[in-house]
């Protein structure tokens, strides 16, 4: 592929396994549109008309490889029948499911992960893809995320970060339940012209290389749909020292999808971080952090993201998570000139 390739040239060339000149440059910039509108994030998430509009504001000053139509990391409990109890301003809410239950068992009354993708944010989620892709036609392509099993199966079983860090306490019954969701919603988006399915995981507990097939084998149906629509599947893991932790037995399996770690802060000077050939599906995510350095160093992260990016090669740069509505664009723009270039 030559330099000059479409986003969409260079997305059928990574589902063929095709090199590509240059990564492909998707942010997760979303809740930034509930800034633009003026809204609370609850009334934002809630409204397909104002996700659409705002989008395409913020598109026309970030000229990245993509737009992020739908980014909630609750978006799948709640469908899932969980209330959620939003606290004041932005800040993301509190879970309540409609039966009490023990600390990592499932809660009765759930509904089915069929149901769920029937419930009405996702529908909200879905009419925001279509307008959008009727709004941007061919210029970018359409982001949307879900949770990964892990992620979600702790947030239906009530886990702590902490406690959900131990694979014994993620049962397997909410991780079916999890994985089962996550493929029917992901179905959704790319039905509704989703481009890429980003499935993010916050925290992966330390695996054994079984634990990790496992999770592997929970992961095909949703990677396989994606794909079959044409769509890329990128792994995202969001916490970087549980990536370090089981890095080898995740590079011991065969993954159908862009593997996509959060980097380290240390990341840009440390070896191990450089992906061997055999691992040219690799994508790199900037920590939320990086996003907002002090003018004095802002300067310097550029240059060493660009040197990074040149010895590396990943095939995607993307945010570890959504950038925050106090991200600044035009320096996010300047990334998006690193990475091109």
């Amino acid at each position: 592929m030559t330099e000059n390739s479409t986003p969409r040239q260079m997305l059928k060339g990574l589902l063929q396994g095709i090199p590509q000149a240059r990564p492909l440059f998707l942010p997760i910039v979303f809740s930034l549109g509930a800034k633009v509108e003026n809204l609370p994030l609850r009334e934002f998430l809630g409204n397909a008309t104002k996700i659409s509009n705002s989008l395409r504001q913020i598109r026309s000053h970030l000229r990245s490889d993509g737009v992020a139509c739908y980014f909630d990391p609750y978006l799948e409990a709640e469908a899932l029948g969980a209330k959620l109890q939003w606290q004041t301003g932005d800040q993301f809410p509190a879970i309540q499911w409609p039966q009490s239950a023990e600390k990592g068992e499932l809660p009765d009354g759930l509904r089915s992960p069929e149901d769920a993708a029937k419930s009405s944010r996702v529908a909200v989620a879905v009419e925001a893809i279509r307008r959008l892709k009727s709004l941007l036609r061919d210029e970018a392509l359409l982001l949307a995320g879900v949770a990964g099993p892990f992620t979600l199966a702790a947030r239906i079983a009530g886990l702590r970060k902490e406690d959900a860090a131990r694979r014994e306490n993620v049962s397997d019954a909410a991780l079916e339940l999890a994985a089962a969701t996550i493929t029917q919603i992901a179905s959704k988006f790319v039905e509704a012209g989703a481009n890429v399915i980003f499935i993010q995981e916050d925290v992966i507990p330390k695996l054994s290389a079984e634990d990790c097939e496992a999770w592997a084998s929970l992961l095909g149906p949703a990677i396989n749909i994606v794909r079959f629509y044409e769509a890329l599947p990128v792994l995202q893991i969001l916490d970087s020292r549980s990536f370090a932790e089981n890095d080898r037995v995740i590079f011991g399996q065969n993954w159908d999808c862009i593997l996509c770690p959060t980097l380290a802060a240390s990341a840009f000077t440390a070896s191990e971080m450089i992906p061997q050939p055999e691992f040219a599906n690799r994508g790199m995510a900037l920590s939320l952090a990086a996003l907002q350095p002090e003018a004095s160093a802002a300067e310097k992260f550029l240059e060493l993201l660009h040197a990074f990016i040149l010895k590396s090669r990943p095939a995607i740069v993307t945010t570890a998570g959504d950038a925050p509505a106090t991200t600044d664009i035009k320096f996010l723009a300047r990334i998006w000139e690193a990475v091109r270039s």
